[in-house]
């Protein structure tokens, strides 16, 4: 499989940091997708029962709306966004031009270690798919 960045030997790598990296310190779910909500690569901990192909959808949306915000107020982009309930947060983070990374979790984990883990978590993506820093998270 190769969605024309990356092929299945960097897919496994991919997975295998985002269960290592994020879901083995707390996070619910974690999404890597494309800027069109196709869904590259997922891992949760076994207990998320979010339909996550309709999730990634919605998710590029709201990325994409936001994105236009930040051109009205003069910004070139809003590269994180961070979405606070009661019960469950989510936390977006632009790995490049092409992917997002997306991260559910509960009120357990702070959002200051994810943040920490998530930039790790980028640069890894990037490191696997043979890029150098696109933009900062």
């Amino acid at each position: 499989m190769n969605y024309g960045f990356v092929n299945q030997d960097q897919l496994e790598d991919i997975d295998n940091t985002l269960k290592e990296d994020l879901v083995d310190i707390g996070v619910e779910c974690v999404m890597l997708i494309d800027m069109a909500g196709n869904t590259i690569a997922k891992c949760d901990n076994g207990k998320c029962t979010v339909d996550t192909y309709a999730f990634a959808a919605l998710a590029a949306g709201n990325y994409a709306t936001v994105d236009a915000m930040a051109k009205l107020v003069g910004e070139t982009e809003f590269s994180l966004l961070f979405h606070k309930g009661e019960k469950a947060s989510i936390h977006f983070s632009k790995v490049n031009e092409e992917l997002l990374l997306i991260t559910m979790f509960n009120k357990e984990l702070s959002l200051g270690f994810l943040r920490l883990k998530v930039v790790e978590v980028i640069e890894k993506i990037r490191n696997i798919c043979g890029q150098t820093k696109v933009s900062a998270t």
